[in-house]
């Protein structure tokens, strides 16, 4: 008599579970949007200045722009770095490498002295920078 030998297959069809559970995927979405909704504020560089007032309108284009401020008692800064007359065009050309397109806008305080801006774009100008511009809040709407 032969003898057979049956095994207990798992052989049988398996169900799968095609549900797809997304709540890892919202913890991880909603610690992003918490680091992100504090951290955006804190993006914002450079001194608190209080700009004229003007008409015009608002630059357009994709050209990159170093922004030095001029606080109201004529210091230059570049973001919240403090920068003397001496090391101004320097620091402006090692930001700039060799980015040719790239465009100085200063934002100057209402009460910093008229002097220290025309000095201040004067000295860009002689260093060969030519796209030099002056950064304004528009007038409140009638």
């Amino acid at each position: 008599m032969a003898q057979h030998s049956y095994r207990y297959s798992s052989r049988r069809p398996s169900k799968r579970n095609a549900n797809i559970n997304i709540t890892n995927l919202m913890d991880v979405m909603m610690v992003l949007l918490v680091v992100f909704m504090v951290a955006a504020p804190l993006m914002t560089s450079g001194i608190s200045l209080n700009l004229p007032k003007v008409g015009g309108k608002a630059f357009e284009g994709k050209e990159t722009s170093i922004n030095i401020s001029v606080d109201e008692k004529g210091s230059y800064y570049i973001g919240k770095t403090e920068i003397s007359d001496e090391n101004i065009v320097q620091k402006v050309k090692a930001i700039q490498g060799e980015n040719t397109d790239v465009s100085i806008t200063i934002s100057a305080d209402t009460e910093a002295s008229y002097g220290r801006v025309i000095n201040l774009m004067a000295l860009l100008k002689e260093a060969g920078f030519e796209r030099v511009g002056l950064k304004t809040e528009p007038r409140a709407q009638k």
